[in-house]
C-alpha cells in the first residue's frame, strides 16, 4: 500500500458521525490559560466538569477486548496468529469475577452504552488479537446494529501478525488497508478530528509507541484552534515511576527495555530509542493549554496519571467486561461560586 494513503490532507470530522447526537462545533475559543477543569474518577466512572463545557456528552470507552474468533479466510495466517488466538479465550469478569469471554464482554458493553444512552463509543486499540476478518466484520455488525456513533483507533495488536517480516509501521498501513479499514468510516487512520458538542475529539494511532511528522503537525495544528482537546491514543503517554509499557515519549523505550520483542515475533524497538518527533509530540500535548484530559489502553489495567496537570485515564481490558463510562458536564452554577 502506497503511504501517500495515509499522509493524505485530514480533515476535522462533523457529519460522519452520522447522529444528531454528535454535533459540529467550528468555533474557536482564543485562551492560553489552561482551562479550569474539575475531574472525578470512581473505578469505571469518570467525570470531568468544566465552565467550557457547554454541552453533556456521555463517552463508553472500550479497549482491549481481543476478540479472536476466526474463519477459513485465516487460515493461511494460522502460523502468525496461533499465539494470540488462544490469548483471551476465558476471562475473569472485571466486576463479578465469572467466568467470560472478549465476545461476551464486548456485547454486553455495548448493551451498556445503549442502556445510558451514550453519545459516542470509542473503540481504542486491541480491539483485536489480530486482524481476523471475521472478528472486524462481526465488530462492525455489532456496533453498527446498537446505532451509536463510533471512533476507532488501532493498538498494537489488531493489526499484527506474529512473525510476519517487515517494519512496523509498514505491517501496520499493510493490514490497516487490507483488513481494517471499514471501521475508520472514511477517515484517516492515523489520525482524525471528531467535533462533539464542542469538544475536539483527537484519535492518533500511536500503536507502534511511535508518533510521525504528519501527526505531530495534524496534532499542532488541532489544538491551535483552542477549543477543549481530548486525545484517544491506545499507548499511555509516559509517567514517571510507571511501567516501560507506558511507552509513548518514554526516554527508556529502546532496545535495552524491550522484553516481548521474542515472544511477540516482531522487530526489536530502535537501539537509539524514540525519534525527535514523537518526544516534540510528547512535550506539545502537555504543553497544550486546551487539552482536558487523554484516555488509552494498552496496559489492561485501571489506572491515572496526572503528568504536568493533565489527567490520563487508562481503561481496564474489555476482555475482562472492563469499560470506563465518561461524562462531559458543564459546570453547575451553584459550583462556578467556588472557583
Amino acid at each position: 500500500m502506497k503511504r501517500r494513503l495515509f499522509i493524505k490532507e485530514t480533515t476535522t470530522v462533523c457529519t460522519g458521525l452520522g447522529l444528531s447526537t454528535v454535533s459540529c462545533s467550528q468555533g474557536q475559543i482564543n485562551n492560553n490559560k489552561p482551562f479550569e477543569v474539575f475531574f472525578t474518577m470512581n473505578e469505571e466512572k469518570v467525570s470531568f466538569h468544566s465552565g467550557v463545557i457547554k454541552e453533556k456528552i456521555k463517552i463508553i470507552h472500550i479497549a482491549d477486548t481481543h476478540l479472536y474468533m476466526d474463519d477459513e479466510r485465516g487460515l493461511p495466517f494460522k502460523s502468525y496468529s496461533n499465539r494470540m488466538a488462544k490469548a483471551y479465550n476465558q476471562t475473569k469478569h472485571f466486576k463479578t469475577n465469572t467466568s467470560t469471554n472478549p465476545q461476551e464482554a464486548f456485547e454486553e458493553t455495548l448493551a451498556y452504552a445503549k442502556q445510558v444512552n451514550a453519545d459516542v463509543i470509542t473503540l481504542i486499540g486491541d480491539i483485536f488479537s489480530f486482524p481476523s476478518e471475521l472478528a472486524i466484520e462481526w465488530v462492525i455488525s455489532k456496533i453498527k446494529a446498537t446505532g451509536i456513533p463510533y471512533i476507532y483507533i488501532a493498538g498494537n495488536h489488531d493489526w499484527h501478525y506474529e512473525g510476519m517480516e517487515g517494519k512496523l509501521a509498514l505491517l501496520r498501513d499493510q493490514w490497516i488497508e487490507k483488513r481494517l479499514m471499514p471501521l475508520y468510516q472514511g477517515n484517516n487512520p492515523l489520525m482524525a478530528s471528531y467535533d462533539i458538542k464542542g469538544i475536539k475529539f483527537l484519535a492518533i494511532d500511536n500503536s507502534t509507541y511511535e508518533i510521525n511528522d504528519e501527526q505531530l503537525r495534524f496534532f499542532s495544528e488541532q489544538v491551535s484552534f483552542g477549543m477543549p482537546v481530548v486525545l484517544l491514543i491506545h499507548i499511555p503517554m509516559y509517567a514517571p515511576g510507571k511501567k516501560i509499557s507506558f511507552g509513548c515519549g518514554n526516554p527508556f523505550w529502546g532496545a535495552k527495555t524491550d522484553r516481548n520483542y521474542e515472544l511477540e515475533r516482531r522487530p526489536k524497538w530502535p537501539e537509539n530509542g524514540h525519534t525527535k518527533t514523537t518526544f516534540e509530540f510528547y512535550k506539545k500535548v502537555f504543553d497544550s493549554p486546551n487539552l482536558i484530559g487523554i484516555f488509552t489502553g494498552h496496559i489492561h489495567k485501571n489506572s491515572i496519571q496526572i503528568i504536568k496537570g493533565k489527567p490520563q485515564i487508562v481503561s481496564d481490558d474489555n476482555a475482562c467486561g472492563a469499560y470506563l463510562d465518561i461524562d462531559f458536564m458543564p459546570l453547575k452554577e451553584d459550583y462556578k461560586n467556588i472557583t
